[in-house]
C-alpha cells in the first residue's frame, strides 16, 4: 500500500510538470480528446505504445500514416516503467496510446489522469489465463497429504500477515507470446486507428490484413515444429509463457511469479527442482532483461542445462532478431532443443 502511494505522490509531480511543459490548455477543448492533433490537421498519427509488443503492432498496423513511440525503452523492464514529465506531456499530445491495462501501472495512472486518447487491448487479447501461486504444486501431491501439518498452519499464518492467500489467482498479461492473440489486436488497433484517423481506413485495414497473415503463418510454423516433443513441462524462471504453453501444449511452471521482480523462496526453488528431476525435464530457461542466477540454481540442483528464451517484453542489442517474428522463431529453435521435439 506504501508502494502505491508513493507512485500516485510522484504521479502528481509528474502531472504537474508536464502541465508546465505543455503550456496553458485552451478551457473550452473537451476533456476527451487533445486540443490539436496530428491526425486532425493531416499530418503524422503520433501513436504511444505501453512496450514492444503494442509498438510492433501498431507500426505494422500503421505504416507510413504512423509515428511509433514505445514507452519502454530498449533493455528496460515493461513492468517497472517510470513516466518522466516529458513522458506525461508526450501522452497528452499523442493521436493514441495503446496500452495494456494492468501491465504498466505509471502508464494506467497516466491514462487516467491525463488529457489522453487511449486505447487499451485487454479484450482483443482475451486475457483468458490465470496464475496461482504453488500451482504445480496440487498437479503432484505428496503420497500422504495429511503430512506436515504444522507446516501447512504456518503457511496460513504467513498468508493472514500478507493480507491474501496464497492461491489467490492473478490474470496473465502476456498474452502476445501467442501469435493469434497478437493478431487479434492488431485488427482491433487498426479500427481505433481509424476512428482516430478516418483517412487512413483503408491502409489500416491492409496493414491489418498483412500483420494477421503473418502472424498466422508464424503461429503455423511453430505448431508444426513443436507437435512432437519428448518433454511437455516447460520450466521457465518467470511465469512469462503461458499463452505460448497453452497454445502448444506445453505445461508451464514458473519458478518465480508474474513479474520478473517475485523472488522464489528457497522452498519453491527446491521444489521446481525436485519436479525437474520427476519429470525428465533437461532445460530450465532464463530470459532476456531477466537475471538468470534463479533458473541456474534449479538447473544446478536437478542436473539439468540453461537455455535462454525471449519474453519479447522488449528488443535489445542481445535479442536473437530484429523484431518479433524473427525472435519468435528463434525461440521455436530454442524450444526444440530444450523440449527434445522431433
Amino acid at each position: 500500500m506504501l508502494s502505491r502511494q508513493r507512485s500516485h505522490l510522484h504521479l502528481l509531480g509528474l502531472t504537474a510538470g508536464a502541465l508546465l511543459l505543455a503550456g496553458c490548455a485552451d478551457d473550452a477543448a473537451p476533456s476527451s480528446a487533445p486540443t490539436t492533433t496530428a491526425a486532425a490537421t493531416g499530418g503524422v498519427v503520433e501513436v504511444a505504445a505501453g512496450f514492444y509488443p503494442l509498438a510492433y503492432v501498431a507500426e505494422a498496423v500503421g505504416g507510413d500514416r504512423v509515428s511509433v513511440t514505445n514507452l519502454t525503452r530498449p533493455g528496460a523492464e515493461p513492468h517497472d516503467l517510470e513516466l518522466a514529465p516529458r513522458d506525461v506531456a508526450m501522452l497528452t499530445e499523442a493521436d493514441l496510446v495503446v496500452h495494456l491495462a494492468g501491465m504498466q501501472p505509471a502508464v494506467d495512472d497516466a491514462v487516467a489522469a491525463e488529457n489522453v486518447v487511449a486505447f487499451d487491448v485487454t479484450q482483443a487479447a482475451d486475457l483468458s489465463l490465470t496464475y496461482r501461486p504453488g500451482a504445480h504444486e496440487d498437479d503432484h501431491p505428496e503420497d500422504d497429504e495429511h503430512a506436515d501439518e504444522e507446516e501447512h498452519a504456518d503457511e496460513e499464518e504467513h498468508a493472514d500477515d500478507e493480507g491474501g492467500g496464497e492461491g489467490e489467482e492473478t490474470v496473465d498479461p502476456h498474452f502476445w507470446l501467442d501469435p493469434l492473440r497478437l493478431a487479434a489486436v492488431g485488427e482491433a488497433v487498426a479500427e481505433r486507428l481509424t476512428e482516430v484517423d478516418p483517412a487512413g481506413a483503408q491502409e489500416y485495414a491492409a496493414g491489418a490484413e498483412d500483420l494477421t497473415a503473418e502472424l498466422t503463418a508464424l503461429d503455423a510454423e511453430l505448431a508444426a515444429g513443436l507437435s512432437d516433443c519428448r518433454v511437455p513441462v516447460l520450466v521457465t524462471s518467470h511465469n512469462a509463457f503461458g499463452y505460448l504453453a497453452d497454445r502448444y501444449g506445453f505445461e508451464q511452471v514458473g519458478i518465480s511469479g508474474l513479474s520478473p521482480e517475485d523472488e522464489p523462496d528457497p522452498r519453491t526453488v527446491a521444489e521446481v527442482a525436485e519436479l525437474v528431476q520427476e519429470r525428465g525435464v533437461t532445460t530450465v530457461y532464463s530470459e532476456t532483461l531477466v537475471d538468470p542466477a534463479v533458473a541456474q540454481t534449479v538447473a544446478d540442483e536437478a542436473g539439468a542445462q540453461v537455455a535462454v528464451l525471449d519474453p519479447l517484453e522488449g528488443l535489445t542489442d542481445a535479442s536473437a532478431g530484429d523484431d518479433y517474428p524473427s525472435v519468435m522463431r528463434a525461440n521455436l529453435e530454442v524450444l526444440r532443443a530444450g523440449q527434445e521435439c522431433t
